[in-house]
């Protein structure tokens, strides 16, 4: 539909009239949503597109703090509020010649980032290890859903081939000896053979790293926040810092649901859909996917995908009452994109989970 300009106290108006224009715009807003349930059995999910500017005195009315003439967007349950500027203009947008890395670690000290390897074979064991460490941090963190759910790593010599989970084995019993190597045409060429890789997971992630090359790592999974938002098919909004890093073209949506995948066209269609620079793609219907350079960085975007699809619900459900969101402004959101989404970034995010595995495991999963 058209954009609409809705300009509400655009002339001088007294207090006592401003607050009469917010008892009926509330009356209105209570109304139509009672409406909207009684018609459809549950909140309406889809608006016009407008803007409404609402002057600092009639924002008071409604509880919330002053504020300049703002501009809002439509929103899944509620009104998105997002402001002109940021918060106030001393925000340093800047690195200063440093890495992300480096700017996040104060002093002389700098966390190490990625490791480098003297062969092969040292950086296939440091990446099953990870793996397995992730598989475990996943059933730490409730996403076990019987056999379903996946990680894949390529490997580094034959980069025709990734690494895979076996089917039927629970995440927090994984360890590296478990994992199956599998080439991109199907075939298991090493690893584990006691059981086999999981159908699904073989199509998904082989289309992913063909069309995908710069992809070392993807995860899938069903956890329950993932798919509870998935069912919207809408992206995920910039209500958080946390939510910056899947900004722009970092995250999309798969809108299309075809039923378990057996057949290859199905993970190519999600290939599609994750695109060229994609971090993660919402799979209507079914639940997420992240990629990255390693597997720290690709299962710390699926754990932060999670719990901003929690957020995006919790947010939804108060934005229901009315209550405006106000999202970071696109300035802060793509510095903090910058920032927090770089791969070493990433990669250190998941190194607190790991150094808890290994503590806890005894070491275990690196076997």
């Amino acid at each position: 539909m058209a954009c609409v300009n809705r300009h509400i106290a655009s002339t001088p108006t007294s207090s006592s009239d401003e607050h009469l224009q917010a008892r009926r715009l509330a009356s209105s807003t209570r109304d139509q949503n009672l409406h909207d349930r009684n018609t459809l059995g549950r909140p309406l999910l889809t608006h016009a597109r407008h803007r409404v500017r609402i002057s600092a005195s009639l924002w008071k009315t409604f509880n919330m703090a002053p504020s300049a003439t703002i501009d809002t967007a439509p929103a899944v349950g509620g009104t998105a509020v997002v402001p002109k500027e940021a918060s106030h203009s001393k925000h340093g947008h800047e690195l200063q010649n440093k890495t992300p890395l480096q700017a996040m670690s104060h002093g002389d000290v700098v966390l190490a980032g990625i490791p480098k390897f003297p062969d092969f074979a040292s950086q296939r064991q440091w990446q099953l290890e990870h793996m397995a460490a992730a598989f475990r941090h996943w059933s730490r963190e409730g996403y076990v859903e019987g056999m379903s759910g996946h990680i894949s790593v390529r490997d580094p010599e034959i980069h025709d081939a990734f690494w895979t989970n076996p089917l039927g084995k629970h995440f927090g019993l994984l360890k590296a000896s478990d994992m199956i190597l599998v080439n991109l045409d199907g075939a298991v060429i090493g690893g584990n053979r006691t059981k086999p890789p999981n159908t699904a997971g073989f199509l998904i992630h082989a289309a992913v790293h063909k069309a995908r090359p710069d992809v070392h790592a993807v995860c899938h999974c069903h956890s329950m926040y993932g798919k509870a938002w998935s069912v919207f098919g809408r992206r995920l909004e910039m209500l958080t810092q946390d939510a910056c890093k899947f900004r722009g073209d970092a995250h999309s949506v798969y809108n299309s649901y075809g039923g378990v995948v057996l057949g290859p066209e199905e993970g190519e269609m999600i290939a599609e859909a994750l695109g060229p620079k994609g971090k993660a793609c919402i799979l209507r219907n079914h639940g997420l996917l992240t990629v990255g350079q390693t597997v720290d960085e690709a299962a710390f975007l699926y754990t932060s995908m999670e719990r901003q699809c929690r957020v995006q619900l919790l947010a939804e459900a108060a934005a229901a009452n009315g209550l405006p969101k106000v999202l970071v402004t696109d300035e802060e959101a793509q510095f903090n994109f910058d920032v927090e989404s770089d791969p070493e970034i990433c990669y250190c995010e998941f190194q607190v989970y790991y150094d808890l595995e290994d503590e806890l495991s005894g070491g275990a999963f690196k076997n």
